[in-house]
């Protein structure tokens, strides 16, 4: 916009007849409803006033219930689980772990630890179960172990020991009532007989 030797030209809706022409840092007539100056800092002529009055508060998420909590935490961790196998799978972590032993390697390791007289040995009821329930199968319980398992035998006391006799002597009446024909593997015939020898 071009100026005039008597000063800017108004701006067009600025000016009304009979009004001085508005200026930078000049006051609005009282009869426009505006009584302050205005300049171009001002949070009225930038705008600002107008933005921070359209302004609305962010909506309040509804509070969980602890039912709803306990949901949330279970999903949680069973993300953080799987994402966990991923990464085992991916890094090759897996196949480094060490492999869950098996009840009877965990047996057959207890029995070796009480014949070696292992100082961190001590007695387990499973695994002395285990051995007396698999005791005449000899891909179970090797020949190599059969005579460490007798002699471990030697010291079974009260319950236990009636237990393993009236097995092995109702084995053996199987035995006798099949007239000749072995029902059972010869090694197993032999474990038998040792058993009751040993603990009748």
């Amino acid at each position: 916009m071009g100026s005039g030797a008597g000063g800017p030209t108004p701006l067009p809706g600025l000016h009304r007849p009979g009004s001085p022409a508005w200026r930078p840092g000049s006051t609005f007539p009282t009869s426009w409803g505006h009584g302050a100056p205005c300049s171009p800092a001002s949070a009225f002529c930038t705008g600002e006033a107008v933005l921070g009055a359209r302004q609305e508060p962010a909506p309040q998420l509804p509070a969980l219930t602890p039912e709803e909590k306990r949901v949330l935490e279970r999903k949680l961790k069973k993300e953080r689980r799987k994402e966990e196998r991923k990464w085992l799978r991916e890094s090759g972590a897996a196949q480094s772990l060490p492999a869950k032993r098996s009840g009877a390697q965990l047996a057959l390791d207890y029995l070796c630890g009480w014949a070696e007289k292992h100082e961190n040995w001590r007695f387990q009821k499973t695994r002395q179960t285990w051995l007396l329930m698999h005791m005449y199968d000899s891909d179970q319980v090797p020949d190599a172990l059969f005579s460490t398992l007798l002699a471990y035998l030697e010291g079974l006391r009260g319950r236990a020991r009636e237990l393993t006799v009236q097995k092995a002597e109702a084995l053996m009446q199987e035995v006798d009532k099949a007239s000749g024909a072995e029902p059972f593997p010869l090694g197993k015939t032999q474990r038998i007989r040792r058993v009751l020898q040993l603990l009748s």
